[in-house]
Parts: structure tokens; C-alpha cells; sequence
């Protein structure tokens, strides 16, 4: 029987990542018409199956591996340890593939129609699917994500490179990869390659790698990556890539000399841009703002009033709890519910999984002076830390920033072990606009990481009033 050309329901939600698959989860359940279309050639979006998930699998992995290795600092004789990257691919593989299969059944449930089909806007109310199908419906949610980036650097575009999927994806181990870039996926994965036995080079055109963080983060990293065999070059200015017989060859500009650096493979780092090629939004009205990135109001709504955006293509952040959050909003508010409040960024929560790892939340100091806000500062260094010490994890510190009237909390940010996990102490506070005296107020369990937190906030508590 052939397929009807034409289908209408009362929510499309296209793209069934982090964003679209919420929205449509949301509209389902307040007795919408959902469907969901979503072309890509696995289903699940790109936290699960190209993101966050599988590169914290191999992350783990390799943090145990560097460890067994430098077991002798605690008393420990390991003989040897090596990377099965078969095995660790396969590992990977498992599961994902296990939290890949829970998204599709929840994706095939009969509560959505899905199409497995490319779309594009024929107006604000009506898509068109590559087999030719009209799907018309009162709401549209765009979650389409992102993809990685090509900078218009000379030689960039026309040199064979890997993206964070190839390097994701290796069963071997590579003799040497140079990094282009020095953020979040540059530095995680450049830690990767070298710890499964990489020789590694990261140029970064900043002054500091993760230049999202402050200064001193960026130093610490630094610091742990030379200290494992990382060359790390940073305020860079890239003349050239080429393809030379033994590789790639990159020719940069660096404190005032011009450095040549070969390797065998080229990574390409240097961030992602949202992924709405083919969309025609222009056909349904929908802007773009210069960066690429879909406009939206506090609801999530497009310049078209009809069309909602969540996730990677609008932004602000490309954080996987935002996108969850903007798509549930956006299909709330096309229901029509009452009292609904817009997403907040604020606290921004980051999370860098280096080892040491990097997390920050609320307002940054850089932040803060800039908007002339008032506060103090306290730190606390890892390396005069019981806990830290008799781990051998001396890098780091902890850092709070808080009112200087009251000691109402404004932000903090930690570098050093189990980072990502200790940043979790502030955000139940930070969102309850607590403050030093309340947290201080708790036990903290010695010896445990989590009471370094405590140090700052006792040297902040006794500066306030």
C-alpha cells in the first residue's frame, strides 16, 4: 500500500538526540500527536553515540591504565600494562550499543511515529521527507545537534583529518597525531591518545588550553600533560597545513619563531558548528544569528513562532542538561502550560574530564570582574591535602568565590581528582542562592576529598562582616 503524501500531527520534533527526543517525550505525554524524524544512520544523537558517552567509557579505560602504570609511587609492583585496543573498542561498543538500544526502543515506542528520513522546511508549518511525504503540524522542535567544524585555515580543508568520531572509533594505536585545538574534546582526547601510547603535539592558537576556564586551570593541565609526554604549544598562530609523504605537516607561528611539526595524522579539534544544512529554515522564516546558531527567544522559539530550537543549534552552551531542559520547555510551551519559566544557563555547570579534571559553576572570577560584581576568593591547594596526598594526586585546587556582605555563593571551580564529581557539593547551595555559613553547617567526613571544600569556605566565612 502506498505511503500517504500527506501526514499531520500536532508536534514534529526533528532530530531524536538529547533535545528532540525530550520534546517529543514531553508533548507525548500531555496527549499530543508526536512524531519524531531523525535521519541519521544509528539513532540515539551524538551524547550516545559519538559524545560524551563513549569517549568517558575510553576515558575511564585509560585512567586505570595510567595508573597501573605509576603504581610503584604507592607500594605497588605491576609488572606490565598495556591497552588491548580491540578489546577496549569492543568494550565501548557493548555499551553503547546498550544505552543506543534503550533510545531506540524509547524512540519506536507507539506513543511517536518515527520517520528515519531527511527532512526540509516547505513553510513554518510543513516539512518535506526525502521520499517526497508532507508532514505538516502546529509545532516544530529543531534538535538537529551539530557537526564538527573545517576553519578556514590554508591547507586545513584539503588535508585528510580525523574527527572526535575517528579517534573515538580506533582499534590501533597511532604513532603520532597532531591536535589542532585546545578545548574541551582537544584536550580530553589528546590525553587519550597518549595514554594508549601516542606521541602527541596539541597546538592551540589561545594563550592557554580550555581557555573557557581561568588561567590557572589551563596551567595545571599544562602542566600534567608535559609532564606525560604531551607537547603542548599554545598562542599559536597556524601559516599552513599540508599532506607530506610520512603523514601531515603543520607550520605555525610561535613566541616569535616559525615551528614545523610532522606527524602521521592530523586531528581535527577545533569545535563544532550546529548541524542545519538542508533544513531551509529560510523557507519557514527561521534566523540565524552570525555564528550560525538558530535564535531563540526564553521559550525557545524561533523567529518563526511555530518553530521551537533546542540543543547544539542554538545553544548557548552545547551541554547535554540544557538541551534536555530547552526541549521539555519548548514543548510545554507549545501546549500552552501555564507558569512556565524559562531555562537558565545559570549556574553554568563544566565538566573537563582530564586527569586532573576540570569543573567549574556559577559566576567565573574573569566573570566577575568584568561585570564589576563585588565578592571574595579563597583556594585551597590539593598538594596540602590529606586525602589528595595519600593518593598521590597533588595537582590542582579548589577555588570559591562568594558576596563579601552576606557569603552568599557566586561560583567555584576545582581542578584536580574527581573534579567533576566534588563540583556537585555547590550545586544544590548555588542554586538555593546559599551561603559559606550554610555549607559550613554540614559534616564533612574525614578523610574524604569533599572536605577540602571547607578550607576556602572557612577563609571566606571569616573575611565576610
Amino acid at each position: 500500500m502506498p505511503a500517504p503524501s500527506s501526514r499531520s500531527f500536532d508536534f514534529i520534533a526533528i532530530g531524536g538526540g538529547s533535545a528532540g527526543f525530550n520534546a517529543a517525550r514531553v508533548a507525548a505525554s500531555l496527549g499530543k500527536k508526536v512524531a519524531i524524524v531523525d535521519a541519521g544512520a544509528e539513532l540515539g544523537g551524538l551524547c550516545i553515540l559519538r559524545g560524551c558517552m563513549p569517549s568517558k567509557t575510553l576515558l575511564h579505560s585509560t585512567d586505570v591504565l595510567h595508573r597501573a602504570r605509576h603504581a610503584r609511587v604507592l607500594g605497588l609492583r605491576i609488572p606490565q600494562a598495556d591497552v588491548d585496543m580491540k578489546a577496549l573498542q569492543a568494550r565501548k561498543r557493548r555499551i553503547i550499543g546498550e544505552f543506543a538500544s534503550y533510545r531506540v526502543q524509547q524512540l519506536q515506542a507507539k506513543r511517536f511515529t518515527l520517520f528515519r528520513e531527511r527532512a526540509r522546511f516547505r513553510d513554518a508549518h510543513t516539512i518535506e521527507l526525502a521520499s517526497g511525504i508532507h508532514l505538516t503540524a502546529k509545532s516544530f522542535l529543531i534538535g538537529t545537534g551539530s557537526r564538527v567544524s573545517t576553519p578556514p585555515i590554508p591547507g586545513l580543508a584539503a588535508t585528510p583529518f580525523w574527527t572526535s568520531d575517528d579517534v573515538l572509533d580506533l582499534d590501533q594505536t597511532p604513532e603520532s597525531v597532531i591536535v589542532l585545538g585546545g578545548g574541551i574534546v582537544a584536550c580530553e582526547l589528546a590525553q587519550y591518545l597518549r595514554r594508549i601510547g601516542s606521541k602527541v603535539t596539541v597546538i592551540q592558537r589561545s594563550p592557554q588550553v580550555l581557555r573557557e576556564h581561568s588561567p590557572e586551570a589551563g596551567k595545571v593541565v599544562e602542566e600534567a600533560f608535559r609532564a606525560e609526554g604531551i607537547t603542548v604549544f599554545t598562542g599559536t598562530q597556524i601559516e599552513s597545513i599540508r599532506q607530506v609523504a610520512a603523514g601531515v605537516q603543520v607550520t605555525f607561528n610561535h613566541q616569535g619563531r616559525r615551528v614545523v611539526r610532522r606527524a602521521r595524522h592530523l586531528f581535527n579539534a577545533l569545535g563544532r558548528e550546529p548541524a542545519t544544512a538542508g533544513l531551509d529554515l529560510g523557507a519557514a522564516g527561521v534566523t540565524c544569528g552570525t555564528d550560525g546558531r538558530i535564535e531563540v527567544n526564553r521559550w525557545q522559539q524561533t523567529s518563526s513562532p511555530s518553530i521551537y530550537a533546542g540543543g547544539d543549534v542554538c545553544g548557548p552552551h552545547d551541554i547535554v542538561h540544557l538541551a534536555v531542559a530547552q526541549g521539555e520547555l519548548a514543548a510545554r510551551h507549545a501546549a500552552g502550560v501555564k507558569g512556565l519559566r524559562p531555562v537558565s544557563a545559570m549556574p553554568l555547570l563544566s565538566v573537563v574530564f582530564t586527569d586532573p579534571a576540570v569543573a567549574s559553576i556559577g559566576q567565573s572570577e574573569a566573570l566577575l570582574k568584568r561585570s564589576g560584581t563585588p565578592y571574595l576568593a579563597a583556594s585551597y591547594p590539593f598538594n596540602d591535602h590529606g586525602k589528595s596526598i595519600l593518593m598521590e594526586a597533588h595537582r590542582g585546587f579548589v577555588r570559591v568565590f562568594a558576596d563579601p556582605t552576606r557569603g552568599r555563593l557566586l561560583g567555584a571551580e576545582i581542578v584536580g581528582p574527581e573534579a567533576g564529581e566534588l563540583i556537585h557539593c555547590f550545586t544544590g547551595p548555588l542554586s538555593m542562592r546559599a551561603t559559606v555559613f550554610d555549607l559550613l553547617r554540614a559534616p564533612w567526613y574525614h578523610p574524604t576529598l569533599a572536605e577540602i571544600i571547607t578550607y576556602p569556605l572557612e577563609e571566606i566565612a571569616d573575611q565576610v562582616g
